[in-house]
């Protein structure tokens, strides 16, 4: 019996698991990088978080494929299960567990959910035949399938674009048909169940267009996880692969662990899985009596070259080849801040180099290291506290950091000397200026927040990198030198008035000095002119 839903208190984050019939490309990391970030800003809020990936070992596909290199289906699985966590290491991503559908605790909760989805009566045995795509695991009706060029070939997987077999044999069905209505309600009564709103409308249209029961096992096939009712069956790959959530917070095991994290659980899945993560999950645990997930969130493809990153059309990029080049923080950034999420995204080259120009290089390289100068020579290397404090914040001394009172040397007389011009600081009473308190405050809690972000080691501050003629960096912006007022004194004169602009006559642009920012070219650090290469003063 379903029971009320609690308030949520705990954040409980899934990527998709992986099939592991090939190694991961950058449409894998880019669901996993967001999850990531995801999950380090709610630890940042202090709320119980618990992040879990893994990988889909079973079925048909991983099958064929272990076939295809000479290997056993679980010698492919322990490879390329071995490269997924490889690959999240290289992108410093940290999930609290990695699951492999492998495993014996997965097995267990497997077959104890679905015996008691058969417990309740919504399990019985049926032929079924129908059109397979073995890339999706999934069965399709003649009019989703795309029109085959060969005249004497089935129709093409919509995702995939290869062609669909004919499968047919006796297997054990889900009652899905019984919970239409189910369902319906149940997105009526949490219309923020699936994001976005159009992808929630899919969900709800695939669900009011009419459901049939669904086959959950197959007796074609070995590699998979034993039905427990019937030898000859194993559970078919999606209602094993999906119950690997419950598996991670101890269905099957531990059922206070389950309770403390069900149904506080954020589903992030790409659109092609949206009707086994919205329709046939959803209804297989209403069946066993367990409450739906609390939200699920549907991003668009990673295009390359307008087509959808696959495995099948070869189109996929290897994420430390971008690494290499890139870093961890210059490939995290453009994932999670070039590729909006929800629609498509179209990934390329050129746009990879342009963000990390602008943004790490130019903006955010320049600022820590201005920032990190001015702290090093007029604070002593240490940052001084702001002299504000938002109402959010905790109490923060109101004044900036005091510097010690200046020593004074004792003439024999015993009169004070006045300290030298090099000794002197500001005075005990007189707070640092706030500049530089607040920048240092605001450069901190930057870094702070951009945690989430780039939480790799720390490294040098970022270049601006060179790319493709057609990829060419954004130049420096160039000042313009300001007009000079004739006659007007060039020595002692106040620093406005020689910059003041007059309409009348121009001076040569003056010799930059190291304390004059406005004539740092952007994306070199501060105090990092050459003397050397700068033109020589003209004589009056």
């Amino acid at each position: 019996m379903v029971t009320a839903e609690p308030p949520a208190r705990r954040f409980y984050v899934t990527t998709p698991i992986y099939y592991v019939n090939d190694a991961p490309h950058i449409g894998h990391a880019y669901t996993t990088v967001t999850v990531d970030a995801l999950a380090r800003w709610h630890r940042l809020l202090g709320e119980p978080t618990y992040f879990l990936t893994g990988t889909d070992e079973h079925g048909l596909k991983v099958q064929r494929s272990a076939e295809a290199n000479g290997l056993t289906p679980i010698e492919q699985a322990d490879l390329n299960s071995a490269r997924f966590q490889e690959t999240w290491r290289q992108l410093h991503i940290e999930p609290d567990d990695f699951i492999r559908t492998t495993e014996p605790r997965h097995h267990a909760a497997v077959q104890a959910l679905l015996t008691k989805v058969r417990d309740n009566g919504h399990v019985y045995k049926d032929t079924y035949a129908g059109l397979y795509c073995v890339h999706c695991e999934a069965y399709y009706a003649e009019s989703d399938l795309l029109p085959n060029p060969d005249p004497d070939g089935l129709g093409l997987c919509p995702i995939h674009g290869k062609p669909v077999e004919y499968l047919e044999e006796e297997n054990w069905f889900f009652r899905l048909s019984a919970f239409e209505q189910p369902l319906l309600d149940w997105y009526a009564a949490h219309p923020d169940a699936v994001q976005p709103e159009g992808k929630r409308n899919e969900a709800l249209g695939l669900i009011r267009q009419g459901l049939d029961d669904v086959s959950i096992s197959r007796s074609s096939l070995s590699w998979g996880v034993p039905v427990p009712w019937d030898d000859a069956h194993v559970f078919y790959v999606w209602y094993d692969a999906l119950i690997n959530y419950a598996t991670a917070v101890g269905y099957g095991t531990d059922r206070a662990e389950f309770d403390a994290w069900w149904p506080h659980v954020h589903h992030v899945l790409a659109k092609d899985i949206l009707r086994f993560h919205c329709v046939y999950w959803p209804a297989l645990l209403l069946a066993a009596g367990e409450l739906p997930p609390h939200r699920v969130h549907v991003h668009g493809y990673l295009l390359v070259g307008g087509e959808k990153m696959s495995k099948t059309r070869l189109n996929q990029i290897a994420p430390a080849d971008l690494v290499d080049e890139f870093g961890v923080d210059g490939f995290r950034y453009h994932f999670l801040r070039d590729t909006p999420f929800g629609p498509d995204g179209d990934f390329s080259y050129e746009a990879m180099i342009s963000r990390y120009n602008a943004d790490l290089a130019n903006n955010l390289g320049n600022l820590l290291s201005r920032v990190a100068t001015v702290v090093a020579k007029k604070c002593d290397g240490i940052g001084p506290a702001p002299r504000w404090r938002p109402r959010s914040m905790p109490q923060l001394p109101r004044r900036g950091r005091r510097w010690p009172r200046p020593s004074r040397s004792t003439t024999p007389g015993g009169s004070s000397a006045r300290p030298t011009r090099s000794s002197r600081r500001p005075s005990p009473g007189r707070p640092i200026p706030a500049p530089r308190s607040t920048g240092c405050w605001a450069t901190r809690s930057r870094c702070c927040g951009w945690w989430p972000c780039s939480p790799a080691r720390p490294s040098p501050a970022p270049r601006p990198r060179s790319g493709p003629a057609s990829a060419c960096p954004v130049p420096p912006p160039t000042r313009p030198c300001l007009p000079r007022r004739p006659g007007a004194a060039t020595r002692g004169a106040s620093r406005s008035r020689r910059a003041r602009p007059c309409s009348r006559g121009s001076r040569p642009p003056r010799r930059p000095r190291a304390h004059d920012r406005r004539d740092l070219p952007r994306g070199r650090a501060a105090g990092a002119l050459d003397r050397h290469a700068l033109p020589p003063r003209p004589r009056r």
